[in-house]
Formats: C-alpha cells, structure tokens, sequence
C-alpha cells in the first residue's frame, strides 16, 4: 500500500471526492506555507494573510470536483487564493480591524486614566470576546493575546492544528463584525 506522503496531488483529490475528506489535510500541509507567504506579502499582514488561506482551502474543499486538473490542484488552489487576494485589496475596509492592534490593546497594561481611548478600546474588545463562544475565545486569547503557536494551543486544547486554525479564523471573524458595529 502507498503511504500518504507518497500519493499525487490526483490521487489525494480522488480520494477526498470519494469522501475520505481527511485527505484533504495533506493538501493543506503540502500548500500551507506557500499560499500564506503569497498572501502574506500581497496584504502585508498576518492576520489577514491566514484569513484569506483559511478561505481558499474552505472553497477548495467544497469546489474540489471543479478542479479540471487534479494533478494540478496547488496551482488550482493558488488562483482561488488569488483571487481572494485580489477582492480583499479592492475592498473598502470598513472601519479596518487588525486583530494585531486588538490584541495589543488587550495586552495593555497602560493607565486607565492617562490613556481613556485605550481603555475604551479594551473594553469594547473585552466584551465583543465576551459574546464569542467559550471555545473561540479560549483559542483567540491563547493565539493572539499570549501569542503562543497553533501547536502549544492544539495541545493545551486537544485539537488538531487544523481545526484550531479554523477556530480562530472563526473567532477573528466574528470579532471583526462585532468590533465594526461598535465603530
């Protein structure tokens, strides 16, 4: 039998679109790092840069039988993140969020009475955290605020670094919309 490291990208698409899904993962290392320093240095930010890989490998997976080229898939994938890339840059931001300057805010230890914007800050941060799912809070908090590594927080959570990865996508996400409805 051929072990997993050794199957084609063909033979990984055939497998997931025969519903082995967790062949997909393999996709996602062999990838990873190459569409996140695309996006990386297309956004010039991190927290942005992993939002918009989470998305392209989510719609890879649910487009995965539109892929005419199985054995191409890394640069089937790669156009996907392109083209996300290419939206978010066209995008107005509203009221533009980096997860970098919240988390920040949240790691503040500065006087409340000397810096009032800053407090403000942290407390609608605090409570837009607050209305997250304990999980997502857990793992945004452990990622962002404490600034440990997806591999230390899948352990301390007993999750892969996938599904980890997806939930502080997700939390990040949701923050995002909370955070605009306060601004």
């Amino acid at each position: 039998m051929m072990s997993t490291v050794e199957r084609t990208d063909a033979q990984v698409v055939r497998d997931v679109l025969s519903g082995d899904r967790d062949a997909y993962r393999l996709l996602v290392r062999r990838y990873g790092d190459v569409l996140h320093g695309h996006a990386l240095r297309m956004t010039g930010n991190a927290d942005e840069a992993a939002d918009l890989v989470q998305r392209a490998f989510v719609k890879g997976f649910k487009k995965l039988g539109s892929c005419r080229e199985p054995d191409r898939v890394g640069a089937w994938l790669f156009r996907i993140l392109a083209n996300f890339c290419k939206d978010h840059a066209r995008s107005p931001r509203r009221g533009d969020i980096s997860m970098t300057k919240v988390a920040g805010a949240l790691r503040s230890r500065s006087d409340p009475s000397v810096d009032a914007e800053g407090a403000e800050i942290r407390t609608r941060v605090w409570g837009a955290l607050d209305a997250l799912t304990p999980e997502q809070k857990e793992a945004f908090v452990l990622k962002h605020v404490e600034g440990r590594t997806y591999e230390e927080i899948a352990a301390v959570m007993d999750l892969s670094v996938a599904s980890l990865k997806m939930r502080v996508h997700r939390a990040r996400e949701a923050l995002k919309g909370l955070l605009e409805e306060y601004a």
